[in-house]
């Protein structure tokens, strides 16, 4: 009969992990698993090889945030590990020139508006003159030519001013993505050219980077299961979950596949740490057996045989990584030594 087990592993409690392992373990014809309600037959299961591995937490994007015209740091409202937003200034940079000819435009801009003033009135004057008579027609054509002079010096003179303020508002750096500052290589003070980067921005998408030994670039395909186990920097020993691989890279580099692995919580470590990753590397053949079938004496752990005729005998097994089917719940145990497929085994 067969009958396909879906096992869920945990690997054994240390220093580094707890950490919860699901994958497929399948069986077919003779390993097939016969359980009775209190008698279980032994079986081999062909179940994932797990290799523990140390990927690093890296940004996607990591983008820098750059000046758009030269001058020097006014001001800098960040810090490295900060949290941005698409538009935030980040920075302020001035240019003294553009303080200085702000105030000689202005200063013009308000001798322009009086020149303007006068030639309109004047204007104004020539024409009423010109309605009763009074004016000749050269002297109003040569006010209503100083009329425009005047208003157009005006308007150049605006014109100019806004450009002015247009690249001074270019002087504030803004965010281009939402993530956290990785570097800033500038401080306030500091004289910048434009295009020059005031921070460099990791982008809010994380994943975990994988070097493999080049052996396992056989077994490791995109799609591919992997549990992350404990932070490394926390010291707590309790998982984030559960990811797959998203990206196999190509390219061999020193001897290395590399591999990208998305898993959720990533936003929340820091870029570069090191977090211990559980992933696939073959198949191999292995016994699981019921927890409860097992029992210990004197530090050791045993299980009970079904020798038949009613008689039992308990033997020393040595057990392994624990898990617990899915479909009813049991948890479920391997077991790296003492048993062999066949043994029936009896709930003690």
């Amino acid at each position: 009969m067969l009958r396909t087990i879906a096992a869920r592993f945990l690997v054994k409690p240390g220093p580094l992990a707890g950490a919860l392992f699901a994958f497929a373990i399948t069986a077919g014809g003779a390993s097939g698993v016969a359980a009775a309600a209190d008698v279980f037959e032994v079986t081999l299961c062909s179940v994932d090889d797990l290799k523990a591995v140390y990927a690093t937490v890296r940004s996607t994007d990591e983008i820098n945030a750059r000046v758009r015209t030269g001058g020097t740091v006014a001001s800098l409202a960040i810090t490295k590990g900060a949290e941005v937003k698409v538009g935030d200034v980040i920075a302020t940079v001035a240019d003294q020139k553009l303080a200085l000819r702000m105030r000689v435009l202005d200063a013009q801009i308000v001798g322009l508006k009086s020149r303007a003033e006068t030639a309109r009135l004047e204007l104004q004057r020539q024409e009423q003159l010109a309605e009763k008579g009074y004016a000749a027609s050269a002297k109003l054509d040569e006010a209503r030519a100083q009329s425009e002079v005047a208003s157009n010096a005006l308007k150049s003179a605006e014109a100019e001013r806004a450009v002015i303020t247009q690249q001074v508002q270019e002087g504030e750096v803004l965010a281009p993505a939402n993530g956290r500052v990785l570097a800033i290589p500038v401080t306030a003070g500091s004289v910048v050219m434009p295009g020059e980067a005031i921070a460099k921005i990791a982008a809010n998408a994380y994943v975990l980077r994988l070097e493999l030994p080049e052996r396992h670039a056989r077994f490791i395909k995109k799609g591919d299961p992997v549990v992350i186990g404990s932070r490394e920097l926390s010291g707590s020993d309790t998982p984030i979950g559960k990811g797959s691989i998203t990206l196999v890279y190509p390219e061999l580099q020193d001897g290395r596949v590399i591999a990208d692995a998305q898993a959720e919580g990533l936003g929340k470590y820091f870029v570069g740490e090191r977090v211990l990753v559980w992933i696939s590397a073959g198949k191999r053949q292995t016994i699981a057996v019921p927890r409860a079938y097992l029992f210990k004496r004197f530090s050791l752990d045993y299980a009970r045989l079904d020798e038949g005729n009613g008689k039992t005998i308990d033997v020393v097994v040595q057990p392994g990584q624990p898990a617990q089917l899915e479909d009813n719940g049991g948890e479920f145990i391997e077991v790296l030594g003492g048993l062999r497929p066949g043994d029936r085994l009896v709930r003690p």
